[in-house]
């Protein structure tokens, strides 16, 4: 994986921003709640106009003043967030610890008003999306060499905490084949998997059902580690467009 203190880490690394303070185990236990799947995000039990559940925090990144604008909204009588951006970014995160082994399966489902008409897997300027997914994965020392154990070591003596060790990205895509799989512009430590492509679905709301092993062999070889945080973000602060998403509940599942 690449470095740990680019530009792109400082942005999408989250958990750190969020703080583990915050950190929810949500290992199951018997009698607490259903055994085979987590919730997440259950943003459909909250109130249209009330404050966000389940520790679900804004997440902002440095040197972008203009912020995405997050709200939960009643869509046909669901409860849901909407995002609106407006040439900003800025997403809303949740951190968590959840083995993926056990709960290798994440289902949410998503809406987009439109796709970016400059949006770009490939390039820097066209990093932006009407709606993604994060997924980051706890840093575990066994999985990397030498000198990438002393930058991690090197930036939890500056945090007090170690960055995710990588994170994989869902995305609604303007243009690229859906299934494509590609390193973010910036890091190859995140990963991205297009999922939606185009406006052909724009306007109704698409179920996503992933498991996160194969992704993560896929994008990154091997078993992934625990996962440490979930995300969602819509940003258009390269492209300077404008782009409006909402986002379901977010549920792990069992095999």
């Amino acid at each position: 994986m690449g470095s740990v203190t680019n530009r792109a880490s400082r942005r999408f690394l989250f958990v750190a921003s969020a703080g583990m303070a915050l950190v929810l185990n949500l290992t199951a236990t018997p009698g607490a709640q259903d055994t085979t799947t987590l919730e997440v995000g259950k943003f459909s039990a909250a109130k249209a106009g009330g404050a966000f559940p389940d520790s679900w925090e804004p997440l902002t990144f440095e040197k972008i003043e203009k912020h995405t604008e997050y709200s939960l909204v009643n869509d046909n009588g669901t409860v849901a967030v909407k995002a609106v951006s407006r040439g900003s970014a800025s997403g809303l995160v949740r951190a968590v610890d959840i083995d993926p082994m056990r709960y290798p399966v994440i289902e949410w489902r998503w809406k987009v008003a439109n796709v970016l008409k400059k949006g770009d897997v490939t390039r820097k300027d066209g990093d932006d999306y009407p709606a993604r997914l994060y997924v980051t994965f706890k840093y575990d020392p066994g999985k990397v060499g030498f000198f990438e154990r002393a930058k991690y070591e090197a930036i939890r003596m500056a945090r007090g905490e170690y960055p995710p060790m990588g994170a994989i990205t869902y995305i609604w895509e303007s243009k690229s084949p859906v299934g494509t799989v590609v390193p973010n512009p910036y890091t190859d430590q995140v990963m991205m998997i297009v999922l939606e492509s185009g406006g052909e679905k724009a306007g109704r709301w698409v179920s996503e059902s992933r498991n996160l092993v194969e992704d993560y062999r896929k994008a990154f070889g091997g078993d992934p580690p625990r996962v440490s945080g979930v995300a969602v973000m819509t940003d258009t602060d390269n492209t300077q467009e404008s782009a409006t998403a909402y986002f379901g509940d977010i549920v792990f599942k069992a095999r």
